[in-house]
């Protein structure tokens, strides 16, 4: 990964949020410090929610922007922080989308990434995250793992290494079908229940 070193989580959480807000409200894009604390504590849209304070924020800001993935804008009457991952990790915008729903909340099915990055980049079918989540692990400097199905689970999850190497098992790609099946009974299931995850993050947001 092109790091110098592991992120922590406050710094992962201020780079995700101004990941996200560049791409959902542009007009309120670069964000002060104070909109930035707000963004990281967002109880919608966050795993796990935090209570960051303003010397938290500001210290990782600092942090970060010796890794050069957030710097200030100039000029302006109140200071602003713009974010330079997609720079820093070479992303386009549908690997940007993948990416800032990863940092903000964790391990994800492909499904439940096509839903949340909606706002930010419409994926048409789950197969299509899928692919771009493959690629991303498989450059040279990979940016997410797949990761083994966990007890409990139907499905296994995609995560980010931002913050280093995750501390569960890691499926190798030769253990999973590179194959697209057709469309049956379980394929519009899943995206059946991805429909109902897609509404209920807009109920979420709605409420707050």
């Amino acid at each position: 990964m092109k790091l110098a070193r592991n992120l922590d989580p406050v710094e992962i959480r201020v780079l995700g949020s101004l990941m996200e807000k560049e791409q959902t409200t542009p007009d309120a894009y670069p964000l002060s410090l104070n909109s930035l604390v707000a963004a990281c504590n967002q109880k919608s849209n966050r795993n796990p929610v935090m209570k960051l304070e303003v010397q938290d924020v500001r210290a990782a800001i600092e942090r970060l922007r010796a890794e050069v993935f957030v710097w200030p804008v100039e000029g302006a009457r109140v200071e602003r922080y713009r974010h330079v991952a997609d720079r820093k990790w070479a992303l386009d915008g549908p690997a940007k989308a993948v990416m800032t729903v990863l940092l903000l909340r964790g391990a994800q099915t492909a499904g439940e990434i096509r839903a949340r990055t909606e706002r930010m980049h419409p994926f048409r079918t789950s197969a299509e995250v899928e692919e771009l989540l493959r690629r991303l692990a498989t450059e040279e400097e990979a940016l997410v793992v797949h990761l083994g199905r966990q007890p409990g689970q139907k499905e296994a999850r995609w995560t980010h290494l931002a913050g280093g190497a995750p501390e569960v098992p890691v499926m190798s790609f030769e253990s999973v079908s590179m194959e697209i099946p057709e469309k049956g009974l379980s394929e519009r299931l899943r995206e059946l229940e991805e429909r109902v995850l897609l509404l209920e993050e807009r109920l979420t947001e709605i409420g707050g």
